[in-house]
């Protein structure tokens, strides 16, 4: 193990972005605020129509970003990986925010376990003005991720993208994400991580993952369950663990639809 006072990895973030003016402002702030000696900053943007080119002019070679057309989420985040150079590789979604502090303490933890290929943490969830919402949810995920079981992973994806981070050199043995996914495509990359690699854990809330209508997460959350399932089924020949997978989802479906529920009702109660 490495000294507490070992010198920090470099940090590569790749941010895939597509007509999130009204979010990537506070994404790029949470990223370029925590003062991390040795990071590398790359935002992906798929052409975006609305007032994104004009958050991004602003910050000059704070960051590097391109925008064009692309293929999509998981073609965006290949594009960026093979721009990045750093030892450590994270990715944030242009809506979702890092917790101050967060990649110190990812640098940190790289820098004194070098056995350790790929780290995940805790992560909030908020709403569209940044409020923490869903907490049970937060809990129950929580209670999964101290168990770093791959069984488990096979059940339910209890890993939160947002504050996951990998070391560089996984990708010549777990690639690039695959773009033919619309949805799930951390998952499906959890769960090749989690054939070759322990996953190691921190008790820290990371990152903050935001839930808004126009958001993958807000608008098609059985779709997504769904896409679980099938790349489930990619990895596990077991019928075992697809009707637990599936039950599961069934249960979580019913759940965000309580939710869903209950924040119009209380939407409409404050107007």
């Amino acid at each position: 193990m490495k000294p507490p006072g070992a010198i920090l990895p470099r940090i590569s973030i790749v941010t895939p972005s597509f007509n999130q003016g009204a979010f990537i402002g506070d994404t790029i702030r949470s990223v370029l605020d925590q003062g991390y000696p040795d990071l590398e900053y790359i935002v992906i943007d798929g052409g975006s129509t609305d007032q994104t080119l004009e958050v991004l002019q602003k910050y000059g070679n704070s960051l590097r970003w391109i925008s064009e057309p692309d293929r999509g989420q998981a073609h965006a985040l290949n594009k960026g990986l093979r721009l990045t150079t750093g030892e450590i590789i994270g990715f944030l979604n242009s809506d979702d925010v890092y917790e101050p502090g967060a990649l110190f303490k990812v640098g940190r933890f790289f820098a004194a376990h070098p056995r350790a290929s790929w780290l995940t943490g805790r992560c909030r969830t908020v709403d569209l003005d940044g409020k923490e919402i869903r907490r049970p949810i937060t809990l129950y995920k929580n209670l999964w991720l101290n168990s770093c079981s791959r069984r488990a992973l096979l059940i339910l994806n209890y890993i939160s993208q947002p504050a996951t981070f990998w070391r560089r050199d996984v990708l010549a043995t777990v690639g690039e994400f695959d773009e033919s996914l619309v949805y799930a495509m951390d998952y499906d990359y959890w769960l090749r991580l989690a054939r070759h690699y322990r996953l190691w854990t921190v008790d820290d809330y990371l990152a903050s993952f935001r839930v808004h209508p126009a958001s993958k997460a807000g608008s098609s959350a059985s779709a997504q369950f769904d896409s679980d399932l099938s790349i489930l089924r990619r990895h596990a020949d077991s019928r075992l663990l697809a009707l637990l997978h599936a039950a599961h989802n069934a249960a979580a479906v019913a759940v965000y639809r309580v939710l869903l529920r209950d924040s119009k009702r209380d939407a409409e109660g404050q107007r």
